[in-house]
């Protein structure tokens, strides 16, 4: 286990570098930020104090090698839009992104169990054939236009749910179901799938010969060795809500890291960039890496070495 970990982060400390170097040069493509931070008709001599005093004025490797040094010590930078340290900025953002990423996977998870074990119970049923149809419609249906549906029903026709904030559980709920609803779906569909073959395996014949309640056999015997697959695309799904809530975000003014990236790329602000992908990077390693090991607890027969 210890020498798969290793093996892990080497190769994830590859990705990160590689990854660093891309961020640093496709940032600086947006432009001078000197043409966002001063106004258009500036000295020429204002401009290259600006750009003098932020590093701009060299060349774009003394530029990098300075940011590497700094990112050794974990320092980033300020932000020249809130003149602040950009990683403390994208840390307290963070949480809020990874709390609203845990709740609609919760809920996603909790939704496609139920709704994909009870259709492959009864294959070709009533309550089959509509989660099906429902599951299917809910993977195909765009995060940025269920949100914006969402606000226009709940917030501006019917007044019962706010625009955006997080100020109390109400600011939750638009955002979470929105992003609920597509994992949800694909994972109804996963875990039915996965569901139907293993409720025709030989221990599920014999725990039915055995007398063994019906929601035991589905619920426990065969829910564990089917949710492999479901594990495998939850971990997936799970990544692409921490790094692509961001739509969700803007819409509903959500407070994450999404929205805080956003504002930093409309702004040029390159060291927020910077720290929001790798911090966000570093994320995506560690719950990988976490699915990989959760997959030992579901099957025991599965060894990391």
């Amino acid at each position: 286990m210890k020498a798969y970990l290793l093996g892990r982060a080497r190769n994830s400390a590859i990705s990160l570098a590689g990854l660093i170097v891309l961020v640093f040069f496709l940032a600086r493509l947006t432009g001078n930020p000197a043409d966002l931070y001063l106004p258009l008709d500036v000295p020429a001599e204002v401009r290259h104090e600006f750009s003098e005093a932020h590093g701009f004025n060299d060349p774009l490797l003394v530029q990098f090698g300075r940011f590497a040094l700094g990112l050794l010590q974990l320092d980033f930078g300020d932000s020249m839009r809130f003149h602040a340290p950009a990683l403390t900025l994208v840390l307290n953002a963070f949480p809020t992104s990874l709390a609203l990423a845990a709740l609609s996977m919760g809920f996603a998870l909790a939704i496609a169990v139920v709704t994909g074990s009870l259709g492959a119970w009864r294959p070709g049923g009533a309550f089959d054939r509509v989660t099906s149809l429902l599951s299917l419609a809910a993977a195909s249906l765009p995060n940025f236009w269920v949100a914006i549906v969402g606000v226009l029903l709940f917030a501006v026709n019917w007044r019962v749910l706010p625009t955006s904030g997080t100020g109390g559980w109400e600011h939750w709920v638009l955002p979470v179901a929105v992003l609920v609803i597509r994992p949800a779906g694909l994972l109804a569909q996963v875990v039915r799938g996965s569901m139907m073959g293993t409720l025709g395996a030989g221990f599920i014949k014999t725990a039915r010969a055995k007398g063994v309640q019906q929601r035991r056999i589905i619920f426990v015997h065969a829910l564990r060795n089917a949710m492999l697959p479901a594990v495998t695309v939850a971990g997936d799904q799970a990544a692409g809500l921490i790094n692509g809530a961001v739509v969700v975000e803007v819409i509903f003014g959500f407070p994450g890291i999404g929205k805080l990236m956003i504002d930093a790329i409309t702004y040029r602000d390159f060291t927020v960039i910077q720290a929001g992908v790798l911090v966000t990077a570093v994320a995506i390693f560690v719950l990988n890496t976490a699915v990989d090991l959760f997959y030992a607890l579901l099957d025991p027969r599965i060894r990391h070495a």
